[in-house]
């Protein structure tokens, strides 16, 4: 290794910013296996039922060099109607999925206005994308038209495209979809909208909170399967041109070794689940009610409204020193900090999952406001 990158991580470690790789261990409150899916004797079956009948653990090649796999396009067509898509296609997962959509639609003229808190997936795409691209404030619908007049007024005669998330990874709170859709009608413009953590959460049949929007000639969705769903992948659901566009043009679709056929077996398996069990989304809810609750009563921190729940402590250290804490006390919850989120929020990002109950999640707010009382003393 050179001394370049020895210096680089010397001074991450000083700045308390040293990531590590770490194991599962402690009660679960940072994953996001929001219907504890991931574990699931239901996806277990169907994948034994899979096996069973032949379906290969390995795809072979990419989608176009004979990894396509009638268990993939059985995915793609369940999904596309589950969702209202015109078409699904899918992906060995999300971040790839995003990067394809950015860097592969948008065109040299075009302008991508983005929310300034997307993933970090997103900024990968637009950097290898020809389009221009813009930041907006996090969740300003009217920044968001201010950026497309501003670039038509100074010339701009391209395609704009919105790029969003409809429910934020590390804040919790969700888009205002519905003026942002508005707005891409007015423009003429492309909305994306990432459905990574709402997806299987939200919307009828965990359809997501743009499923009212899918299906239109100018919305993209992602739906990731590794979240909620309990696999792995992710779907992008278009048009049917912005589908065999990308399959043609995309080369994070083209050159990547197609995913296994036994996980399109296991998202379709999820699918079947956000339809048949709604009780499943309800107890999600449910507890996601209750931790506001608790969190209100019992701390500082104001709820979020969702499954994910920051708790902002501001510094680097602080959040280190409260996540160890908390994980010495026998929970899984991480510390997260910049470049992940701006300067001054590091912060615990909290998830609310089917792998605990209303006792545990008691038990961790108690505990927080102890370590916090602690660490202010």
């Amino acid at each position: 290794m050179s001394d370049n990158h020895e210096r680089a991580l010397d001074a991450l470690s000083r700045r308390g910013r040293l990531r590590a790789l770490e194991t599962a261990r402690g009660i679960d409150f940072t994953s996001n296996d929001y219907l504890g899916l991931a574990q699931s004797r239901e996806l277990a079956r169907a994948i034994e039922a899979a096996i069973a009948r032949g379906v290969p653990v390995g795809a072979g090649g990419s989608r176009l060099l004979r990894g396509n796999h009638p268990e993939h396009e059985a995915l793609e067509a369940e999904a596309a109607a589950f969702f209202g898509g015109e078409t699904a296609l899918y992906f060995g997962g999300g971040f790839i999925a995003n990067t394809a959509i950015l860097s592969t639609l948008p065109s040299r003229g075009d302008l991508i206005v983005y929310d300034e808190l997307i993933h970090a997936s997103a900024h990968d795409g637009m950097r290898l994308s020809k389009a221009d691209a813009k930041p907006a404030r996090h969740n300003d619908a009217q920044a968001v038209d201010d950026a497309i007049r501003e670039w038509r007024a100074s010339g701009g005669v391209g395609q704009p495209w919105i790029a969003i998330e409809s429910l934020y990874s590390m804040d919790g709170d969700r888009a205002p979809i519905g003026p942002l859709a508005e707005i891409a009608d007015h423009h003429d413009a492309m909305l994306v909208v990432d459905e990574a953590h709402a997806t299987g959460v939200f919307g009828p049949d965990g359809r997501g909170l743009a499923a009212e929007l899918e299906g239109r000639e100018n919305v993209v969705t992602l739906h990731t399967c590794g979240k909620a769903l309990g696999a792995m992948g992710a779907l992008v659901v278009a048009p049917r041109t912005i589908r065999d566009f990308i399959i043609n043009r995309g080369r994070a679709f083209i050159y990547a070794t197609a995913p296994s056929p036994l996980m399109a077996t296991a998202v379709r398996a999820a699918l079947d689940i956000c339809r048949s069990d709604p009780a499943r989304r309800a107890r999600l809810h449910n507890l996601v009610s209750f931790t506001a609750r608790e969190l209100a009563a019992k701390t500082r921190f104001v709820p979020s409204g969702s499954q994910i729940q920051p708790l902002i402590v501001g510094s680097d250290g602080t959040a280190v020193s409260l996540a160890t804490t908390m994980k010495a006390r026998g929970y899984d919850i991480r510390a997260i900090r910049p470049p992940t989120v701006p300067e001054g929020t590091s912060r615990l990002r909290l998830t609310i999952t089917l792998n605990v109950d209303e006792a545990q999640i008691a038990r961790l707010i108690d505990d927080l406001a102890a370590a916090e009382a602690e660490n202010a003393a």
